[in-house]
């Protein structure tokens, strides 16, 4: 079936850094922009970071600017995130998920979200 699996969750100390990785199955993503959501305990979903259909734009969350790093390889039908100097307040599941054509801030807006990868900061 179509789906968007992610992995790369990890438990990681304050500092560190991980690469989430967004893989497509049963279907392209030539054609969608990538989206990243988060979801802690007790929070809001925040949208973390998003990145058009060729890759050339890409939007951060002011809490993650300078810190993660959204690409993807159309050719590996995969989108990944790169996290670095993660703090505690980073703690949550990922999502990905994708959105014909253009990005989003809604994740309501998107046609496939995956199931999550849970991140987690401690020492």
């Amino acid at each position: 079936q179509v789906q968007l699996v992610e992995s790369g969750g990890d438990l990681v100390q304050p500092g560190g850094s991980l690469r989430l990785s967004c893989a497509a199955s049963r279907f392209a993503l030539n054609n969608y922009a990538i989206g990243w959501f988060r979801q802690a305990p007790g929070k809001e979903r925040e949208g973390v970071s998003c990145i058009t259909v060729s890759g050339r734009s890409t939007y951060y969350a002011d809490s993650v600017k300078g810190r993660f790093t959204i690409s993807r390889d159309n050719a590996k039908n995969t989108a990944y995130l790169q996290m670095n100097s993660l703090n505690s307040e980073d703690t949550a599941v990922y999502h990905c998920a994708a959105r014909l054509y253009t990005c989003s801030s809604s994740l309501y807006d998107y046609a496939y979200t995956g199931q999550g990868t849970q991140v987690t900061v401690s020492s």
